[in-house]
Order: structure tokens, then sequence, then C-alpha cells
């Protein structure tokens, strides 16, 4: 069976990997779904989320990594995929994240979101946080994989031209 793990990835942290290697042990082909939310400022282009994903999960087999602009039960249908994974941190993304999921199931009834708990260690992390410490100089070494931790750097010194 085939999911999408959907997200605006910016950057993709350990704990999305996290939750990307989890999902492979339940379905078969996972769609990592790069995506653009208006409500979010992003530091790396579409295409550049997309190539450094691509960089991290390399060694994965049955992943595949996208990019859509749009709705994202537009992306579902037109590929026919009826599963949908989100991770969850707090309580506070639960209701957001229901929120969501009712709003899918409604303009695709065929669609099922499944949950996954974020791992303990990585509970705390967020993309928002991990620019955040970025930007102030801090290391992120421990919470992204090399790849973004280079991209990062990169594209904070560009920041300071």
């Amino acid at each position: 069976m085939k999911a999408v793990y959907p997200g605006s990835f910016d950057p993709i942290t350990l704990g999305h990997v996290d939750i990307i290697k989890r999902a492979l042990s339940i379905f078969d082909e996972l769609v990592v779904l790069v995506t653009e939310n208006p409500r979010k400022k992003c530091m790396f282009t579409l295409e550049e989320r997309k190539k450094l994903i691509e960089e991290v999960l390399s060694d994965l087999d049955g992943v595949k990594v996208d990019v859509h602009n749009g709705l994202l039960v537009d992306y579902l249908k037109k590929h026919g995929i009826k599963v949908l994974v989100r991770g969850l941190r707090a309580v506070t993304d639960y209701e957001y994240e229901l929120q969501m999921a009712l709003a899918n199931k409604k303009l695709y009834s065929d669609l099922e979101t499944v949950f996954l708990i974020a791992s303990e260690k990585f509970s705390f992390i967020s993309s928002s946080l991990v620019k955040e410490v970025a930007l102030y100089g801090g290391d992120v070494t421990e919470w992204v994989p090399p790849e973004v931790a280079r991209a990062l750097n990169e594209k904070l010194k560009e920041g300071k031209r």
C-alpha cells in the first residue's frame, strides 16, 4: 500500500526522518510530499527542500520525493493514494491535525489519515526551532541530518552577504 507524508519540511529534521522510517515499516511505498504553506515563510525553495530530502533519504527503499503546490487532496486523487501519514508531537499538533484530517476526509471520502506519535527524543524538534537556533549561531547537528546542517550554514552565510 502507498501513503503520502506531506509537509513543508523547511528543513527536514531527524524527527521527520524518524516518522518516514517508521511509516516505511507499515507501508510499501511512501511519497514524501514537499508542499507550500502560505502561512509559513520558508528559508529554502520548494526545489531546494526536495533536493535536500532526496539526499537525506537516498539510502531508503520505497521512498519517493515529490512537490505539490495546491490542495493536498487534489494530489492524492490524481495519484490514486488513499492514505495520509502525519506525525504528532504534542496535544497542540493533534488539535490542528484533527481539523485537517476531517476537512481532507470531507473533500476526499476515501482518504484515511494515519497518525504516528513522535519518538520522545524528537518530540520537541520543529523546523521553526531548528531555523531559529541556527540563525543565532546555535548548534543544530543533533536535530537535523548532516546534509541539512551544511545547507543551513550555507543559506545563513548567503544571507549575511
